[in-house]
């Protein structure tokens, strides 16, 4: 049971402020430390969270005081709901990190998610909108900022940015990210960026757009293109991936308003359907730097994956939008418990199993819960 203390979690956690007035009765590390397990263990709220812990008294006691006994789940809510959520990441991204190194240069995917059931009529609370960022390759939640509203996104990604390490990273954005003052926020971090782009931008996306019409009609002869394609199978139907990067043409229109602006890209999709029908979509981009027509691919892809890796997960394993916790900082930061329960969960290699599965085995057994909390 060392391992685990050797593994950060009281070191990494103390500088976390305790919000409670009056003398503690239960430890903030105790708090912490049970409510992350029992999320690991397939606990969606307070009310699985100290019932979990009251079951597991006896493994916790192994490296826990808990002299003071389990906190109800009212107690737990109301810490939470105290707890200062920039704080309270900074701690878990500071353990979470030091477990499972963040690959250097790889893609940190930036993308939004509302927390549907987050909202309460009777106080006039919204619906939490969490802005995440997710680094692709390691499976890890590097970061989120709450907001009241999607619209947001535009002012929460720079506060996101200000808590990352993106030096050297490949940051992709999807198109309500594609601002000016974004794209010179990540350049002056030292990242570079892959933004797309969509009617918000409409005289920088009809650049784009003219500029590969033209010069697909001779299937890029006059121009260094850049390419990458794949072709997939699966759930009924073939998909077709083409992918153009071409450094950013003399006389571009919008050549000087981009900081460090370097290439334009775009994405085309063709979806056959089991019936012959075909979809397709296109998508463009502009990036500051000028990678190979594979990497675009990655980091094309790697910004689709986000929705799959963490948003798909924490809605359908973790029940994220069902979740009617809401008193003060408690969903955002229940929210937090989830992402980091979710990147321990993925980096661990002990099992192959799927996330869903992992939690339960989690919940069962002691030493693989154990594994997962050490980085094994």
């Amino acid at each position: 049971m060392a391992k685990v203390s050797e593994a950060g979690i009281a070191r990494h956690f103390e500088g976390l402020t305790d919000p409670r007035r009056r003398e503690p009765i239960y430890p903030l590390v105790n708090v912490v430390v049970m409510a992350l397990c029992a999320v690991l263990s397939g606990a969606d709220d307070f009310v699985s969270i100290a019932a979990w812990s009251r079951e597991k008294r006896g493994w916790l006691a192994k490296f826990l005081d808990l002299s003071a006994g389990v906190p109800s789940h009212d107690r737990f809510n109301a810490v939470f709901a105290a707890l200062n959520p920039a704080e309270f990441e900074k701690c878990f991204l500071s353990w979470v990190t030091a477990l499972h190194e963040v690959t250097d240069g790889q893609v940190i995917a930036i993308d939004g998610k509302t927390l549907r059931r987050s909202f309460d009529a009777a106080s006039s609370k919204a619906a939490i909108h969490m802005v995440s960022a997710w680094a692709t390759a390691n499976h890890i939640a590097l970061g989120q900022v709450v907001t009241d509203a999607k619209s947001n996104e535009i002012t929460a990604i720079p506060r996101l940015l200000e808590m990352l390490e993106i030096k050297g990273c490949l940051v992709t954005i999807d198109a309500m990210g594609c601002q000016r003052e974004i794209a010179e926020r990540i350049v002056e971090e030292g990242g570079d960026y892959v933004l797309a782009t969509k009617g918000n931008q409409p005289n920088l996306c009809e650049a784009i757009d003219a500029f590969f019409t033209a010069q697909l009609e001779d299937d890029c002869r006059n121009v260094a293109c850049r390419r990458h394609e794949s072709h997939e199978k699966g759930h009924g139907r073939e998909e077709d991936r083409y992918y153009y990067l071409t450094k950013l043409p003399e006389g571009f229109p919008e050549r000087e308003k981009w900081r460090g602006l370097k290439a334009i890209g775009m994405a085309v999709r063709i979806t056959t359907h089991g019936d012959g029908a075909q979809t397709f979509d296109t998508r463009y981009y502009i990036t500051s730097r000028y990678v190979s027509g594979k990497r675009f691919a990655e980091a094309v892809r790697g910004h689709w994956g986000i929705e799959n890796s963490l948003h798909w997960q924490l809605d359908v394993t973790f029940g994220e939008d069902q979740c009617r916790v809401r008193k003060g900082h408690a969903d955002a930061n229940l929210s937090l418990l989830r992402r980091t329960a979710l990147s321990l969960l993925k980096n661990n290699t002990s099992r192959k199993l799927g996330v869903k599965n992992k939690r339960l085995t989690a919940a069962w057994s002691d030493q693989y819960r154990l594994e997962v909390l050490c980085g094994a």
